[in-house]
């Protein structure tokens, strides 16, 4: 069968091949997409304008959004445009691209959501300690190597899966490039270096997953000991919402990369296969500000200096 090289390229399937099923979700995911980056961008922007968010939670937090604003603008704006002109095709480098940073940021979300754990157990069981254990240097440097080490397992994770020669069909049948969709239409019997990184990857999650479950099990070990009922309910609405954009996140990307092969590709297979890059972008910035008291008040005081600063242009205009 003949080679796919570089000239050849890629035929992304997308959701549908009626046309316009396709523009139907075209348009529905740039609604989502757009939504999520605007509601991303506003954490980030209270974040920062905030002095009273300026603590390592909402340091954390501020990357997440950045890191969510990243992840769903990989597949979703290329998604779109193919929509609308049914052009489906992706250059062999495009596809790459895309492998790479979906692994980059991806792998960088699940780093930076197990320093997040982290730091709701210093807060939570070592609350005296917690200025002086989280503090700036501290952040930095967890932030800091979750990007390198994400950054390198993106690379190795692309260099892995492109090493190797792709023959016959050339159609991915999804709205990205992804590594499963990518080893079915290889032509190679040898996958050490793929492997070689899957393995990585898959070390560096469990270890992740096992971190999070150990420092929850003290901060539920600590909770429990505390008498009071509005105590509790106080300590365990800070990691609630952590916790349950961790499980979705993990939960969506299990799916999509440790699922038995299989030669044909379902609808259902494909959308659960966008809900990786999609999903926890979009529940986010809902699941962290829904609950916060402080987001809230950050949030009025932004729209009530805006009014009053065009409450002042108008008045000044009519003068």
């Amino acid at each position: 069968m003949p080679n796919i090289t570089a000239g050849t390229g890629f035929i992304l399937l997308g959701l549908s091949d009626i046309e316009e099923l396709q523009t139907l979700y075209g348009v529905t995911f740039l609604l989502i997409y757009l939504v999520t980056l605007v509601s991303n961008f506003l954490i980030i922007t209270l974040i920062t304008l905030n002095q009273k968010l300026h603590s390592p939670m909402y340091f954390f937090l501020k990357n997440l959004s950045l890191l969510d604003a990243f992840l769903i603008s990989v597949p979703i704006p290329n998604f779109f445009v193919s929509s609308l002109t049914h052009n489906n095709s992706i250059s062999t480098l495009g596809c790459a691209c895309q492998l790479f940073f979906m692994a980059s940021f991806g792998s960088a979300e699940v780093f930076v959501l197990t320093a997040m754990s982290y730091d709701r157990y210093v807060a939570v069981c070592s609350p005296l300690h917690y200025k002086i254990i989280m503090n700036n240097v501290t952040c930095v440097l967890l932030m800091g190597v979750s990007w390198i080490i994400a950054l390198l397992f993106g690379s190795m994770y692309t260099v892995g899966t492109f090493s190797m020669p792709f023959c016959g069909s050339n159609v991915i049948p999804q709205i990205f490039c992804d590594v499963p969709s990518l080893v079915r239409i290889s032509c190679s019997d040898s996958f050490v270096v793929l492997y070689t990184s899957l393995g990585i990857g898959l070390s560096l999650g469990i270890t992740c997953i096992f971190c999070v479950v150990i420092s929850y099990s003290y901060i539920i070990s600590f909770v429990l000991k505390i008498s009071t009922t509005e105590g509790q309910s106080k300590a365990f609405s800070t990691c609630v919402p952590h916790l349950i954009v961790f499980t979705v996140f993990i939960a969506t990307a299990c799916f999509v990369y440790l699922k038995p092969p299989s030669n044909t590709t379902s609808l259902t297979d494909r959308l659960f296969s966008v809900l990786y890059p999609v999903l926890s972008p979009a529940i986010n910035p809902v699941i962290y500000t829904l609950r916060s008291t402080e987001v809230h008040s950050a949030l009025k005081k932004l729209l009530q200096n805006l009014y009053s600063r065009d409450s002042f242009h108008l008045t000044h205009q009519s003068v």
